[in-house]
């Protein structure tokens, strides 16, 4: 076990890495059938707000023979030490070096975390390519919404789950813990043969395994080299909501976001055409009311905590909101418990809403119009209209409100200056409604990024908008949204571009990745740590061009690199999605109209 004490008095927030936090669990090491460390790699405030893994986390250890700890990536101050003193990165729980683990489980959940992977397992001590790992090392698994497009990081996991891992991964533990149990007693090491443990996790649904598939050089497509590997992997999905945990980590550091969650609801019909998350989590699956009720009193009482979130991509969505919060309106002042909702569509937004959550509601709140057009709504299928954006901020303005936030997408496909300026003139009107009910005391803030196509959406075959017309266009807006009560934030540019090249690359991409990170690339979605130059580099060195590969168009016939993951819904679908947006044609929500056979319900029973 790693003795860290002596570097913890020359870092920052040295409760980063100590562990022993409260509700964090810890096992013996010896008795447990299979063990892995779950890891998210940024900061440990941000990857302790990562629901998902605390989902997981709780899963796996509700499990008697299996052992889960965890572990963040290190800020520059304690990797420079690491590296210094010839230390490995650790788990919290039992500061075990990470490369004693019979598996890592790495989240992917933003693609500006790609050289945090590769330095977690450098650190680690282990190769950064998968090929250059033998029998010794850890299995090193992916999930998080990456794995939907894990060719660009396929050089470096032995495998990805695709889709819900709550069930997924507790099998690839069962499988490795058999075949620990098969090994010969006169075998000297507990490690599983390899190529035989992936061979076999290839037939668990939702898992693709790189090593056994090649591309093919003159279709550009994935072809399995091994009878063990479908040619199509279908994502793992969850029939319904499992246990939601009641006992999360209570962190030392104050995390990003630092709350009790619930999660009320999985999975969106809304149907945004630029929306990854609207696809790859369908079908919608529901808790219960009373379950919500039941976990958050639950989580209350095991944390400490005050304010409480309900999550789901959009929460106003959820069947159950209105009763879930007029118990909590009802409950909850009394005892001065928050209530937050991080997701509302304007359309969902009603005075009835308002009304039960401004008792006990923490914060201001957050509407995303996206567009500041009609038209441009139309395209994206946002589904909202003028009249009900303005509804949802009178609601708020007139129900004690002093604060909205409003966001919007730049560069979306047929984009005018009419829309811009329509981006303008709703931040205005905003405020307007605001400053008839709240006077001076309104404040609107517009925060505005850039359009990032992403794999499986509508939008996924468009280029994102070339970097210069992004940065004039925000500059414009910048410019033109000023005055007192109202504020601009603006995603920067760069880091957008990177992030669309990323997104849809291929298995060549991969090698951008390690090169950037060997350049020194690493949290490039922290402004101060991002280095675009050093980006632009790692792509030019390997033959490609950063802006080109952001700016791809693929035509609707030709293969794409995330053809062999399967969400369930169509490319036929996604294909009539893209057609009708450049027709600002909208496609209903098919959970409160008539299916628009999309897939998800042959697939997976439901929508």
């Amino acid at each position: 076990m790693v003795n860290i004490e002596s570097l913890l008095a020359r870092v920052t927030k040295p409760g980063r890495y100590t562990g022993g936090e409260l509700n964090s669990v810890r096992k013996e090491w010896d008795s447990a059938a299979a063990r892995i460390a779950i890891i998210y790699p940024d900061l440990y405030e941000v990857g302790m707000s990562n629901l998902g893994l605390q989902i997981l986390y709780d899963r796996v250890n509700r499990e008697p023979d299996f052992l889960a700890e965890r572990a963040y990536a290190p800020w520059i101050d304690m990797e420079d030490l690491l590296r210094r003193s010839g230390a490995t990165l650790f788990s919290l729980e039992s500061r075990r070096p990470l490369a004693d683990f019979d598996m890592l489980g790495i989240s992917l959940s933003l693609e500006l975390t790609y050289t945090n992977v590769l330095n977690v397992l450098d650190l680690a001590g282990l190769p950064v390519l998968a090929t250059d790992r033998g029998q010794e090392h850890p299995i090193v698994i992916a999930g998080g919404s990456g794995s939907y497009n894990p060719e660009p990081m396929s050089p470096f996991f032995d495998l990805f789950v695709a889709g819900d891992g709550e069930d997924a991964l507790p099998e690839l533990m069962r499988l490795y813990a058999k075949m620990r149990v098969e090994l010969p007693r006169d075998h000297g090491q507990e490690r599983v043969p390899k190529g035989r443990f992936l061979r076999e996790a290839a037939g668990i649904a939702g898992v693709y395994v790189p090593s056994l598939y090649q591309v093919d050089a003159v279709s550009r497509t994935l072809l399995p080299l091994d009878p063990a590997a479908p040619p199509k992997i279908a994502a793992r999905r969850i029939s319904s909501l499992g246990p939601s945990p009641v006992r999360p980590v209570v962190p030392f550091v104050e995390a990003v976001h630092d709350r009790a969650m619930v999660e009320v609801q999985r999975g969106c019909t809304r149907g945004c055409r630029f929306c990854q998350a609207g696809i790859i989590y369908r079908p919608v699956r529901e808790r219960a009311p009373d379950a919500v009720l039941e976990n958050a009193e639950e989580l209350l009482a095991n944390t400490g905590y005050n304010e409480l979130s309900l999550v789901s991509l959009s929460t106003a969505d959820y069947s159950g909101i209105n009763p879930v919060l007029e118990r909590m309106g009802a409950e909850y002042p009394k005892r001065r418990i928050k209530v937050s909702l991080p997701s509302l569509r304007v359309d969902s937004f009603s005075v009835e809403l308002a009304h039960s959550l401004k008792e006990s509601y923490g914060g201001g709140l957050t509407f995303a119009p996206e567009a500041g057009t009609q038209r441009m709504r139309d395209v994206i299928n946002k589904g909202i209209t003028q009249e009900e954006i303005e509804s949802a901020v009178e609601a708020a303005f007139s129900h004690g409100w002093d604060a909205v936030k409003l966001y919007f997408m730049i560069g979306l496909p047929t984009e005018t200056s009419e829309d811009l300026d329509g981006i303008a003139k709703l931040a205005y009107r905003v405020r307007d409604i605001g400053r008839r009910h709240r006077g001076n005391r309104t404040r609107v803030k517009v925060s505005m990024g850039a359009f990032i196509p992403k794999p499986h959406a509508p939008f996924q075959w468009c280029g994102q908008e070339p970097y210069g017309s992004i940065r004039e266009k925000l500059a414009r807006l910048k410019g033109s949204i000023k005055g007192p009560g109202l504020t601009v934030s603006l995603h920067e540019p760069e880091t957008s571009v990177v992030e669309a090249a990323l997104a849809r690359g291929d298995r060549r991409t991969g090698a951008v990745i390690h090169r950037a990170w060997r350049l020194g690339c690493r949290f490039d979605a922290w402004a101060e740590q991002f280095k675009f130059c050093l980006w632009r580099q790692a792509f030019a060195e390997e033959g490609m061009d950063v802006h080109e590969a952001a700016q791809r168009q693929f035509t609707l016939e030709e293969p794409l690199p995330w053809d062999h993951i399967s969400t369930g819904v169509t490319k036929r679908f996604l294909a009539s999605e893209y057609r009708r947006a450049f027709l600002a044609e909208l496609s209903p929500d098919c959970r409160w109209s008539n299916c628009l056979a999309c897939g998800v319900r042959q697939s997976y029973g439901g929508c």
